[in-house]
């Protein structure tokens, strides 16, 4: 009986330590998680108080190492502009892997087909009545330049905009976005751009997804990731403050809005995916809408929030 009474004995101070134990770690790891809430809220609210120094709506959405979300406006819709041709190329690449068809596959393209009046480097570069080019220079065109004559010509021949939306609501939550209009029918009708719109969360999901996950082929995929790395539209947003980073790379995408006759800028806006040198990678997202002033100090903006996120996450790198 004694025996018995010291076995329960030892038993009862194994599973005593054990729990001590596990309650000391699991301690230790709620005072290592609250000091990253603590710095992720404080990161939200710099970025608020950037927001609350400008005449217009902005939107941000951070996501860090594909788990830590920072938001701020996000309840709120923007419309996306030229960032939607990310989402277009994904919806292409997508079909055409459905299909067996080469990113080679060659499109004709005639002349008149072209918009003259739009932006567009890629009718610029040819002069040809007959155009001749691989879907790999169509989407290039697209995210590296936003040409809308490329994206307008993938809508009309490749995937449409409802199949484009639909691809999409595959991805991200169908909530947070809608594509209904292509370039061509916002030029003509500038209020239709507020249609095509997305929560701040929704773009930087999609950028984050497009970085870390497989979505489409291997092949595609990466094209399209190397392709925005190498867009040259609005340097003076997301990338402004981190051109002088020293092994910092960023695969962006823009887009630009309407000025009205009353001084007011539709949206301005950039979706980044960048990666440190530390290993440490966030999807940036910021959106503005109804702004009261001009593109350069919307621009401003941007690059202040991205600023402030790339110093705020070094100093919680230094920190722990």
């Amino acid at each position: 009986m004694e025996k018995i009474h010291k076995t329960r004995l030892l038993l009862s101070s194994i599973l005593i330590i054990c729990l001590i134990a596990i309650s000391v770690r699991l301690t230790h790891r709620s005072a290592s998680s609250a000091g990253h809430v603590s710095d992720y809220m404080g990161m939200a609210d710099s970025i608020t108080k950037i927001v609350d120094d400008y005449p217009g709506e902005i939107g941000v959405a951070v996501i860090i190492n594909n788990t830590d979300t920072i938001t701020v406006n996000n309840e709120n819709i923007y419309p996306m502009m030229s960032v939607f041709k990310t989402h277009q190329a994904l919806a292409v690449c997508d079909d055409l892997d459905n299909k067996g068809i080469s990113l080679d596959s060659l499109m004709t393209i005639q002349r008149d087909e072209l918009d003259a009046n739009t932006w567009s480097p890629m009718l610029k570069e040819h002069h040809e009545n007959v155009i001749s080019l691989p879907v790999r220079d169509l989407l290039r065109y697209a995210l590296s330049q936003s040409d809308n004559n490329a994206s307008n010509l993938m809508f009309k021949k490749l995937v449409d905009v409802a199949a484009t939306d639909c691809f999409i609501a595959t991805i991200i939550p169908r909530s947070s976005f809608k594509i209904a209009y292509t370039e061509e029918e916002m030029s003509a009708d500038h209020d239709k751009a507020y249609a095509n719109s997305t929560s701040p969360l929704g773009a930087a999901i999609l950028m984050n997804r497009l970085f870390t996950d497989s979505l489409v082929s291997h092949e595609k995929q990466s094209f399209i990731t190397a392709t925005l790395k190498e867009c040259v539209t609005g340097v003076d947003r997301i990338s402004a403050p981190l051109l002088d980073k020293a092994g910092v790379t960023i695969g962006h995408k823009t887009g630009s809005g309407y000025t009205n006759e009353h001084g007011v800028l539709a949206a301005h806006n950039d979706v980044a995916y960048i990666s440190l040198p530390d290993n440490t990678c966030y999807s940036l997202a910021v959106f503005v809408k109804d702004f009261k002033g001009n593109e350069s100090e919307a621009a401003k903006a941007i690059a202040r929030i991205s600023a402030t996120v790339y110093s705020l996450l070094e100093q919680s790198r230094n920190n722990h």
